[in-house]
């Protein structure tokens, strides 16, 4: 990629399920790119492919067209085990269900990614700690996912998913099983947050004010992706 502010760099995507003779286009010709420090939302109907999309994306789904560039390297060309270390390394994934392990602290699950990328442990405490300082949970470091309310959690598994430094963190539905007050705090947090690395997001949403916050907002609609 020329462009050195480039992240990610979608060209000619195509997914397409088939089931017998019956072949369904999901979406096609998506073109993206995506820049350091970018918020993206990507809204559309239920059903309209976007989470199918986003794992794309990742590399966490295939494709059956098309290329995605990250960090110079084209995601669905790697094997498992590159694309895997590519994952780990340079995207922080962040879902509806805030998936922590419930036996580990919220301090506990934070640290995990960088402990499991080799970090030493004090290293690896601090930058955890700092990170859900920002996120206004720095009292509650020691506590469990079970003690924690909704918004806590997914305040945890945001920062889970920044403690890499990664480029590109990918959101689904981020505060999509939080009640609206819960939901307006978690996205105040991750915005004043947004606002102080230099990590690309994309977000998957169906919340307009959300959206409406982004830097961008693209719609996935018949079959194609484009600009609102």
């Amino acid at each position: 990629m020329s462009d050195e502010s480039l992240v990610l760099q979608a060209q000619g995507l195509r997914k397409t399920y088939t089931s017998g003779p019956q072949s369904v286009t999901v979406w096609q010709d998506v073109d993206l790119d995506v820049r350091a420090g970018e918020t993206l939302a990507i809204v559309g109907a239920s059903g309209s492919g976007k989470t199918t999309l986003l794992n794309a994306l990742g590399g966490l789904d295939s494709l059956d067209a098309g290329k995605v560039m990250l960090s110079g390297e084209s995601v669905h060309e790697l094997k498992e085990a590159a694309r895997t270390r590519l994952r780990n390394r340079d995207i922080g994934f962040v879902y509806q269900f805030h998936h922590l392990l419930p036996e580990f602290s919220a301090l506990e699950n934070v640290m995990l990614p960088l402990l499991l990328g080799g970090q030493a442990r004090a290293e690896s405490e601090g930058r955890a700690k700092e990170l859900l300082a920002q996120l206004g949970l720095g009292e509650r470091v020691n506590h469990k996912p079970a003690e924690l309310s909704g918004g806590e959690r997914q305040r945890t598994a945001i920062a889970r998913a920044l403690v890499n430094r990664p480029k590109l963190v990918l959101m689904d539905e981020p505060t999509g099983n939080l009640d609206q007050s819960t939901a307006a705090q978690v996205e105040e947090a991750m915005l004043e947050l947004t606002s102080t690395v230099d990590t690309a997001f994309i977000i998957v949403t169906h919340d307009s004010a959300l959206a409406s916050r982004m830097h961008r907002v693209l719609e996935l609609k018949n079959q194609t992706l484009s600009a609102v």
